[in-house]
C-alpha cells in the first residue's frame, strides 16, 4: 500500500451491514485477515460484510465485465471469505456510489461476482436492484435442522445458494448462532444460506437467516428473495407479477418475481459515516 489515508464508510441496508473501502485502482491487498479485522464488532469497525469500491478495470475477478460496467463490487464475508452476491450490499454499495459523486443517480450496472446487476438509486428513497433470474438446482429431497428439529427446505440460487424452510414460529429456528444442519451434507460444498420463513398473509412474510461465513444477521437480501421464491412456488407458482413483503429484524423489503423468474429487490441503504482507518492498526491486520 502506499501512504496515502485509508478512508471507509459504513452503511446498512435493513442493519444488514457493511464496511465500505473505496479502492478505484485495487491497490488494497485485501486479505481474509484485513477483512475479519475490519468487521470484528469489538476490536475493529463492526460489519456484516467488506464491500471493496473498485472500478471494474481494476479489479482481478472482473475481466468479463469491463465494457458492461464502470464499477465491480468485490464483496467479502465477515469471515473473510468470497461470495458471489449480495443483494443488500449492492444497494447500499449504489447509494455510496451515488452519494460519492462517482456516480449518477438514476439507473445503472454494477458487476459483481455473480453477473452485472442494473441498479436504481435515487439521491434520496429507496435503491432497488434486478437480481437476475432465480435457479432451482435439482438436489432431490432436503432438509434444515436445529437441534432435534427438522424441516423440508427449498434450494434456491440467487446466486449465492440458499435453503429456506417454513415455520410455525420464527423462534423455532433458535440462537442461530451456529449454522443449521443440511441433509444431505454433500449438497452445498461451499456452505449455504439458511432462511427460515413464516407466512403472516397473502404475498405477506417474515424470515430470519444464517449467513454463510458471517452467522444470523438482521437482513440479507439474496435470502429474502429466496424466501420469496420458495414460497411462491409453494402457493401456485408465479403465473403473473408477484410482489412480496417481506420482514426481516432489520426493517422491511420488497420482491417482485415476474414470470420469466426475473427477480427485483427493493428497500432502504443508508450510508452512516465516512473516516480514516489507522495506519497503525492497519499494518499489524493486513
Amino acid at each position: 500500500m502506499n501512504s496515502a489515508p485509508i478512508r471507509f464508510a459504513k452503511g446498512h441496508g435493513t442493519e444488514n451491514d457493511f464496511v465500505l473501502l473505496p479502492d478505484p485502482e485495487g491497490a488494497i491487498d485485501l486479505t481474509p485477515n484485513l477483512v475479519r479485522a475490519l468487521c470484528d464488532r469489538r476490536a475493529g469497525i463492526g460489519a456484516d460484510g467488506v464491500l471493496r469500491v473498485v472500478r471494474t478495470a481494476a479489479a482481478r475477478d472482473a475481466d468479463q465485465y469491463v465494457s458492461a460496467a464502470d464499477w465491480f463490487m468485490d464483496y467479502r464475508n465477515a469471515d473473510g471469505s468470497v461470495a458471489e452476491m449480495c443483494g443488500n450490499g449492492i444497494r447500499v454499495f449504489a447509494r455510496y456510489l451515488v452519494e460519492s459523486g462517482l456516480q449518477a443517480e438514476g439507473t445503472f450496472p454494477i458487476a459483481t461476482r455473480g453477473g452485472v446487476r442494473k441498479v436504481t438509486a435515487p439521491s434520496r428513497g429507496e435503491v432497488e436492484v434486478q437480481m437476475g433470474r432465480y435457479q432451482l438446482p435439482d438436489l432431490g429431497s432436503l432438509k434444515v435442522s436445529v437441534g432435534d428439529r427438522s424441516w423440508e427446505a427449498v434450494a434456491v440460487e440467487m446466486p449465492n445458494p440458499h435453503a429456506v424452510a417454513f415455520v410455525d414460529n420464527l423462534a423455532e429456528a433458535g440462537s442461530l448462532l451456529d449454522a443449521p444442519a443440511v441433509d444431505p451434507a454433500a449438497a452445498f460444498p461451499d456452505g449455504v444460506n439458511v432462511e427460515f420463513g413464516v407466512v403472516r398473509g397473502r404475498d405477506d412474510l417474515a424470515m430470519r437467516v444464517h449467513e454463510r461465513g458471517v452467522g444470523e444477521t438482521r437482513s440479507c437480501g439474496t435470502g429474502v428473495c429466496a424466501a420469496a421464491v420458495a414460497y411462491t412456488l409453494q402457493s401456485g407458482g408465479v403465473a403473473e407479477v408477484r410482489d412480496v413483503s417481506v420482514e426481516v429484524p432489520g426493517g422491511s423489503l420488497a420482491v417482485r418475481i415476474s414470470e420469466s423468474g426475473e427477480v427485483r429487490l427493493a428497500g432502504p441503504a443508508v450510508v452512516v459515516a465516512r473516516g480514516e482507518i489507522d495506519r497503525g492498526w492497519l499494518a499489524v491486520h493486513v
